[in-house]
């Protein structure tokens, strides 16, 4: 029986390294695999999975309209497991579209993103897939100070804690902060 996976972490904890590792091992063995990612994150280049490390890979892109079990099942060849990057952007019926990947059509469905946003708020995706997923994996990211950074903070130009705004900006790591959660509730406290 196949299984709904969630890999979560925060900001710049080697999500996408670690999909695309996943990836090769699949592949290596002879499998096909089934790449998605967020229409909305061009950060590597439309339909692209890339790490801070240098890595990518092609992907199909999803956005709120995406039917991700029927792009499944319309695979011309049999799929052995579908991976999916920033996670978080996913809807909940989306999620349950996965789920059902992995309990109708028998295949392995690896799952990653952010946990939470900015202020510390579960995203839609992020909150079902922590629901429903049959395995959760917490990818380790390391704070300013040692310890395990757990929250993602959102900074302006001049490295001050951004408070308020839209849930979904994206950016990298001069738009966001991995921290441990003492640090992240000081800086959003000012």
């Amino acid at each position: 029986m196949a299984k709904l996976y969630f890999y979560y972490a925060s900001m710049n904890a080697g999500k996408s390294t670690t999909l695309l590792q996943a990836d090769f091992n699949y592949r290596e063995r002879g499998l096909t695999t089934l790449l998605f990612t967020a229409a909305l994150d061009d950060r590597a280049g439309a339909g692209t999975i890339g790490s801070r490390i240098g890595l990518s890979a092609p992907a199909a892109m999803f956005d709120a309209a995406t039917d991700l079990q029927a792009a499944v099942a319309a695979e011309p060849q049999p799929v052995g497991c579908v991976l999916v990057d920033e996670a978080q952007f996913l809807s909940a019926e989306q999620v349950d579209q996965l789920a059902r990947v992995a309990d109708e059509l028998n295949v392995p469905v690896l799952a990653y993103g952010l946990r939470t946003d900015f202020q510390g708020v579960l995203f839609p995706g992020s909150a079902r897939l922590l629901a429903i997923a049959d395995a959760l994996v917490e990818i380790k990211s390391v704070c300013v100070c040692g310890r395990k950074a757990t929250m993602n903070l959102r900074v302006d130009s001049q490295g001050r804690a951004v408070t308020q705004g839209a849930q979904t900006e994206i950016g990298g790591n001069d738009r966001y902060l991995a921290l441990c959660r003492k640090h992240f509730c000081e800086a959003m406290r000012g």
